[in-house]
């Protein structure tokens, strides 16, 4: 797959490159605009348009000769690289792009970046809490920011419609993003100016843009939306490769991760009844079948698979209590429940007709079961993605070779589990 990012800018340019680089592009960044790279090992190209400062014909010219090279090219994600405070030739050269990509294109315009405190909050951008052109780039001596309102500034310079869409339809959640989008489409606009405050909220919007292939989407942004979108657009066209998430830790830090990603994918949990794995009898087979048929049923609906005990309402069980009345130790009933999670997880990986893209587990004694029932000889360990959060590989066994990430029960803020399936995701 090759992407294609228009830059007005050299260095902004590499920026965004750098961030392609980390998805697994072999980037190049061009610093003759009417140049493309000659090698076949380059998928990912920035084209320096130097156009920030010029006049509105000489970057109108540049954009639309870079465009008619990507086509050539065959590139299938065009993106237009601007600033993250709103300076440049941002209308024309919008304009310019969309009429070469045909009437299907519609831009996303996000100039937020909020690890560099950019946000966008009701249409108005602001750099570090302060509206844009009272930033010093209102001051600019060549081409100064008096217009903080995006989808105004945007309005001003460019011949196509414009339409915001507000946070309360980002915080709402990809598929919400993704009906308001169709209905500016719908609308007559061309260009999109979603509010965005977080990175979530660019995941989000990055999402929605992969799910309408009706149009060709281009995001225009200081890098983050174009890297977001190209790993959802990958992750949209690879929809057969599956993430299984299974957490068996009850505890509230776990359930705050597990509504976080629910929150953040729309997924539909896959609960299994912890209570019945906490037994000696024919019981703990019935749910364990259970959940494994109907794990393999939403696999055919969902991409990223859910299986956990903690259920709303779910409360912590009596295991003392429990295995008094069986005949056996706590201890032999913790483990139970364990490898009943380790066995679910286990036969649905090696039985789905899909392929596993990577697991996530929660909890030592779950991944010591999924281990050890998978016949693991162990995890060949790649990355830390957060503290006590590690990336790696099972080495034999049924899952050999197949990617995975562990989590400590207790480890990790709200965003932990969320952050870990991403990861996951760009490792595809």
């Amino acid at each position: 797959m090759k992407i294609g990012v228009i830059a007005d800018d050299l260095t902004g340019g590499n920026g965004t490159g750098v961030k392609l680089t980390k998805l697994g592009y072999n980037v190049a960044t061009m610093v003759f605009y009417d140049h493309l790279p000659s090698s076949d090992q380059i998928n990912g190209v920035i084209v320096d348009t130097d156009s920030r400062y010029v006049k509105r014909e000489v970057a109108h010219r540049r954009v639309k000769t870079v465009a008619e090279n990507l086509k050539k090219w065959e590139t299938d994600i065009v993106c237009k690289r601007i600033d993250s405070t709103v300076r440049g030739n941002i209308g024309v050269e919008l304009d310019t792009l969309l009429d070469e990509l045909g009437t299907q294109a519609v831009a996303v315009v996000v100039p937020a970046y909020p690890d560099s405190g950019r946000i966008v909050s009701g249409g108005y951008l602001l750099v570090h809490g302060v509206p844009v052109q009272l930033s010093d780039v209102g001051k600019d001596p060549v081409k100064p920011v008096t217009e903080s309102h995006v989808p105004k500034l945007v309005e001003k310079q460019s011949k196509f419609n414009v339409a915001n869409i507000g946070l309360e339809t980002i915080l709402a959640g990809k598929q919400a993003i993704e009906s308001k989008m169709q209905e500016a489409i719908d609308a007559g606009a061309r260009i999109i100016v979603p509010d965005v405050i977080t990175n979530e909220d660019i995941d989000a919007v990055a999402g929605a843009m992969a799910e309408l292939e009706a149009y060709q989407m281009v995001p225009t942004d200081p890098g983050p939306l174009t890297a977001a979108f190209a790993r959802a657009f990958s992750r949209k066209r690879m929809k057969d490769k599956k993430i299984i998430v299974t957490v068996g830790s009850v505890t509230s830090n776990s359930s705050k991760q597990l509504q976080y990603l629910k929150d953040k994918t729309n997924l539909r949990p896959i609960y299994v009844d912890s209570k019945k794995l906490a037994t000696v009898d024919g019981v703990w087979d019935e749910e364990v079948d259970r959940v494994i048929a109907l794990a393999k049923q939403e696999m055919e609906k969902q991409d990223i698979l859910l299986i956990t005990t903690d259920a709303p309402g779910s409360e912590i069980l009596d295991l003392k209590t429990l295995g008094a009345q069986q005949g056996v130790s706590q201890d032999a009933l913790a483990k139970r429940i364990a490898d009943g999670l380790g066995k679910i997880t286990r036969v649905v990986v090696q039985e789905s007709k899909f392929e596993i893209g990577g697991c996530f587990s929660s909890g030592g004694d779950v991944t010591a079961s999924l281990c050890s029932i998978s016949r693991a000889e162990g995890i060949q360990l790649l990355d830390e993605i957060l503290p006590l959060i590690a990336y790696g590989k099972f080495m034999g066994g049924y899952l050999d070779g197949i990617p995975i990430v562990t989590k400590g029960g207790t480890a990790g803020g709200m965003k932990a589990i969320y952050t870990s399936v991403k990861y996951l995701e760009a490792k595809f």
